[in-house]
Formats: structure tokens, C-alpha cells, sequence
């Protein structure tokens, strides 16, 4: 039996990040189990959008039919509580949590303190969320108010790939996949492959330019005043494909965020056996295996920095890595799975 519900979301959903990554693939995964999604763009200026843009998302969202089931990414609910409560008395609303957008890095106190109270009254007004991490879930009832009770997990997939490769010269070859923007810590971490430079290795940062112009031009003079313009290639956002070659010819998958809801780029680096160097920041002590990777605090330079060095200069480390990493692959939710959680959360409503 067909089941439909209406999936709002900010922007094209074909955009290059990890949220509209897993709402394209829960889409067509909850299509395979009987949901059809009709999808709503609610324009692309979220989390910040002007009057006349919020204006326009509150339009689309009250021209929905009475009674649809209504599931709204957080990227957007955030910053509309006054959509959620104006909907909640004719519809069913679902939030999709990726992260908080509180925990935004670069935020002042006052907007984060702002941007806070927006969220927790959107949803305060829904009749069910759905997050990406256990970590999120734990985030949104100590702090946001949300009973555990009306929260699923359903954490993104993978799918089975082959192991990785490594790289074809022999110099260690580093991978980054992210947005330029301050959350990803690639400020740090730029700092921290200088500390390195007497060993051989390159990395490249495959992720969105566009989403924080100022981060990715900060980015692009820290790596001129390193002098590492020859070592590190900003590659921009990369299509599904080109990303999996990536991945297929890592030696070690990098990651200074300064927080994670998940992490779905770490998952598919564990998914292709590539040792990970990330931080403790969020949920990524929770999908990084400590016998598959190396963490530590974020915006700790000095540490990432010896890290890196113990693994680029270290083969043997990095093969030992790499076979807990493959082992680790193997316990990793696949989309399917997740799509039944989505599921269950939807047939809750009906």
C-alpha cells in the first residue's frame, strides 16, 4: 500500500553536504518500503534566511494539506517556529535533526542563545523527531526539552564498497571531506599538516566552497602563508562517484571538526577501511572505533599534529589501523535498516 508524506527541506536537494546526502538516499529508501515523499523546497538562504525568504517558507508549508504527514529538516524548522505551531493543530509535523544549529561553530553567545530558543520551540510543536545520532537525541532532551519518547535514530547508512587502495605513488595520501566552514576546523587543521611538512604526504578537502565564502578564502591564504599550495587540493563539492575514488585511494582520512551530530563522511571512511585522525568532538567517538582511528580534542593543534605525524610516518601503524577499520565496516547500520527506523517513525502517525 502507497503511503505519501511531504519532505521540506531548504535548497535543492541534489546539494553537496552530508544532510542533503542522507535526505536524497532516505527518500528513495523509504520509496523501496511503499512511502512516496513529495518534496518541498523551502528556498535556499537557511539557517539564515531574510523576512521575504521566511515569509515564502511559511507560505509553501500552510498551502500543504490538512492532515499530511509533514517531515521538516531542521536546517529550516530551526529558524520557523512560528510555521511549527501555526501547522501543528491541522498536520503532522516530524522534525529531521542532522545537528543543533546552536552548535554551529562561529555563533555568538547571543545567537547561539537565540538560535537555541528558536529551536526548541519548533520543536516544542512537533509530534515527532528524528535524528541522525544518538549523540543528537541525547542533545535535544537534556537541552531542548524533547522527550526521549517521541526521538528516533536512524543513523545514515553505508554501502559495501572495497577497501581501499592507498595511494598509487607511495606518498601518503590524505583525505578531508567536509564544507569549508568553521565547524570543520580545517583552520587547525592546515596548522597542524605545517608541523609536518619534513614528512611526504598530500591531502585533499573534497566539500563545498560556497557555503561559508569567507572560510574557504581564509582556508585558501593559510595554505599560501604555509607555503602548501603544492600538498593540499580544495576540490570543491564532488560528485557520488568521484568522492568514492577518493576514498579508494586514501591512506588516512582526516577530520578536525569541532563538532559532529554523526559523521557520515567518518562512516564511509571506515566503510572503505581508511584509518581516521579526527577529534572527540560530538558524536565521533560513537562512529569512529577507537582501534580504527586516533582521536582528539578538538582545536587541540599540537596533538592532531602528532597524530598525523605518528600515522603518515608509520605504515605499519596505518595497515593495523586500516584492518580494524574493515573489521569495524562490517557493523555498520546500512540504509536500509535506517529507512525501516524512518519508517516506523512515520507509520507512528498514521
Amino acid at each position: 500500500m502507497s503511503r505519501s508524506f511531504v519532505f521540506a527541506l531548504p535548497g535543492d536537494l541534489a546539494t553537496p553536504t552530508g544532510g542533503y546526502a542522507y535526505d536524497a538516499r532516505m527518500i528513495a529508501e523509504l520509496a523501496r518500503l511503499g512511502w512516496h515523499a513529495e518534496v518541498l523546497d523551502l528556498g535556499a538562504e537557511f539557517p539564515c534566511p531574510t523576512s521575504a525568504a521566511r515569509a515564502a517558507a511559511r507560505a509553501k508549508l500552510a498551502a500543504v494539506p490538512d492532515g499530511s504527514i509533514v517531515v521538516i529538516d531542521g536546517l529550516a524548522l530551526g529558524v520557523l517556529p512560528e510555521a511549527a505551531r501555526a501547522l501543528a493543530a491541522s498536520h503532522r509535523l516530524v522534525a529531521l535533526v542532522h545537528h543543533p544549529l546552536a552548535l554551529e561553530t562561529g555563533l555568538s553567545a547571543a545567537d547561539a542563545d537565540a538560535m537555541r530558543a528558536s529551536e526548541r520551540a519548533a520543536l516544542a510543536a512537533v509530534c515527532h523527531v528524528v535524528v541522525t545520532g544518538a549523540a543528537t537525541a541525547r542533545v535535544l532532551v537534556s537541552d531542548y526539552g524533547v522527550p526521549a519518547e517521541r526521538i528516533t535514530v536512524a543513523p545514515p547508512g553505508v554501502d559495501p564498497v572495497a577497501p581501499s587502495a592507498g595511494s598509487r605513488d607511495g606518498t601518503p595520501a590524505l583525505l578531508s571531506v567536509g564544507a569549508l566552514v568553521p565547524r570543520k576546523g580545517y583552520d587547525v587543521l592546515i596548522a597542524a599538516l605545517a608541523e609536518i611538512a619534513d614528512l611526504p604526504w598530500r591531502l585533499t578537502i573534497a566539500g563545498a566552497r560556497d557555503r561559508s565564502p569567507q572560510t574557504a578564502a581564509t582556508i585558501e591564504a593559510v595554505i599560501a602563508a604555509r607555503k602548501l599550495d603544492s600538498r593540499v587540493t580544495l576540490a570543491g563539492a564532488v560528485a557520488r562517484h568521484q568522492l568514492a575514488t577518493l576514498y579508494g585511494e586514501a591512506d588516512l582520512f582526516v577530520l578536525a571538526s569541532r563538532y559532529e551530530g554523526y559523521g557520515m563522511a567518518l562512516a564511509d571512511a571506515i566503510a572503505h577501511g581508511v584509518p581516521v585522525v579526527a577529534t572527540t568532538a560530538g558524536a565521533i567517538p560513537e562512529t569512529v572505533p577507537a582501534e580504527a582511528g586516533v582521536l582528539v580534542a578538538p582545536d587541540d593543534g599540537a596533538a592532531l599534529a602528532a597524530a598525523l605525524r605518528r600515522l603518515v610516518g608509520d605504515p605499519a601503524e596505518r595497515t593495523r589501523l586500516a584492518a580494524a577499520a574493515r573489521a569495524a565496516a562490517q557493523k555498520l547500520p546500512v540504509w536500509p535498516q535506517s529507512a525501516q527506523l524512518f519508517a516506523g517513525a512515520l507509520e507512528g502517525l498514521t
